[in-house]
């Protein structure tokens, strides 16, 4: 078995953190077999990397070996991509075309993002893990295949095995063995070691001395979250070694670096719960709905009040409501108008006003998820990959969204 240190420094592993080495060691046990391994952990804590080391130990090593991000292929094309087609299967199918199950017949197939499979494709998928056997898009023929199948994931299984997004048959089939890969917050020890890597590496790249950090930078670096783990780490150090031209960085010129998203906000550790908010878009959807309750409660306690006639007693009760409302357009920038309301004004006028500032104020989810997605599109230079990632989903939702909104 190859020694452990030796395999970090062929594939450029950096770190002596106790549940990644049992990772690596469970990689390194189960690549003489055969066996079907599912991969787990957050976006970004390099689950790639198992797969190749899986693949380069096997006896398939000298055979192909295919990456494939299930969640960036189009779900009308996935189905050919990964099992090929007959000449004229689809519009613009003019030959016939070796899918991947087919190319890596011998070798191994990693499928990165294999949560985002269809459920069509799920069942084709099922049915090369139990048999080997595949049908191209188009044809009936039934063609065999000897490929070892990797498959990687940041989604809840459980939880999308209970929505029926995902196939509780095929998860059993994919995760004969589950490796789980932590996530930086997890691995203290080794985010300074890997800061330094990483700033060593772009001083050779740029031509330029490394940077280092104080002791107070430090601290502050070991208490950041990182949600987007190591590849967030590596950009970061990329940064600062390019923009900065002082090398010695202090604490206050770090957390510039720093997206601060550290604050009350919370924070998911593990399996998401149906109550959790994992995603910014998320916090910021429940505090639209809490602010449509406040007003919609300052709306209910004006017309009773206005009712009974004592116009003080809803001054009073609407001055209270309406610094909630501003306390909580300073956690988000959110404009709300709440119109005062004249002494000498009906009830029963009041409560068409009423009536008319609810139709005016109605909070529309979609105009919002049009107009975040209409944002990051033009700061990404309409490219999708960076818009999908800045908004936390993934590239063929972002696809399907804009093909829905017509965008």
């Amino acid at each position: 078995m190859e020694n452990l240190q030796a395999l970090k420094q062929r594939f450029g592993i950096i770190g002596n953190d106790t549940q990644l080495n049992r990772a690596l060691e469970k990689a390194v046990r189960v690549a003489p077999t055969d066996i079907s391994v599912l991969v787990t952990g957050e976006s970004g804590v390099g689950k790639e990397n198992i797969p190749k080391i899986i693949h380069s130990l096997s006896h398939r090593k000298h055979a192909k070996y295919i990456a494939v991000n299930c969640g960036a292929i189009p779900e009308g094309t996935i189905d050919s991509e990964l099992f090929g087609h007959e000449k004229g299967a689809f519009t613009g199918a003019t030959q016939d075309r070796k899918g991947y199950f087919e190319v890596a017949d011998g070798g191994t197939i990693f499928l990165d993002e294999v949560g985002e499979l269809p459920l069509t494709t799920q069942v084709r998928l099922l049915r090369v893990l139990e048999n080997g056997e595949f049908i191209k898009v188009g044809s009936s023929k039934v063609l065999k295949t000897d490929v070892r199948i990797v498959a990687a994931t940041n989604v809840n299984m459980q939880s999308a095995i209970e929505k029926e997004k995902f196939r509780e048959d095929l998860y059993y089939r994919l995760s004969t063995v589950e490796i789980h890969l932590p996530a930086l917050r997890e691995r203290n020890d080794d985010i300074h070691l890997l800061f330094r890597k990483f700033t060593s590496d772009f001083a050779q790249k740029y031509r330029m001395p490394s940077i280092r950090l104080d002791e107070t930078a430090v601290s502050i670096l070991l208490n950041y979250r990182f949600p987007g783990n190591i590849r967030q780490l590596k950009n970061l150090a990329e940064q600062i070694s390019v923009i900065e031209e002082e090398r010695t960085i202090s604490a206050i010129k770090l957390q510039q670096y720093l997206p601060n998203n550290n604050g009350n906000l919370p924070a998911v550790i593990g399996g998401k719960k149906e109550n959790d908010f994992s995603t910014e878009r998320d916090i910021m959807y429940k505090i639209l709905f809490d602010m449509r309750n406040d007003i919609n409660d300052l709306k209910k306690l004006t017309l009773d009040l206005m009712k009974n006639g004592n116009v003080e007693q809803v001054q009073e009760e609407n001055h209270q409501l309406i610094e909630k409302i501003y306390r909580d357009q300073d956690t988000q920038k959110t404009n709300v108008e709440v119109m005062n309301i004249p002494q000498n004004t009906t009830a029963e006028k009041d409560y068409d006003f009423i009536e008319t500032i609810e139709e005016d104020e109605s909070l529309s989810l979609q105009d919002k998820e049009i107009e975040m997605i209409k944002k990051s599109l033009d700061k990404n230079s309409n490219k999708r990959k960076l818009a999908a990632k800045e908004l936390g989903i993934s590239e063929r939702t972002l696809y399907r969204k804009i093909k829905q909104y017509d965008l």
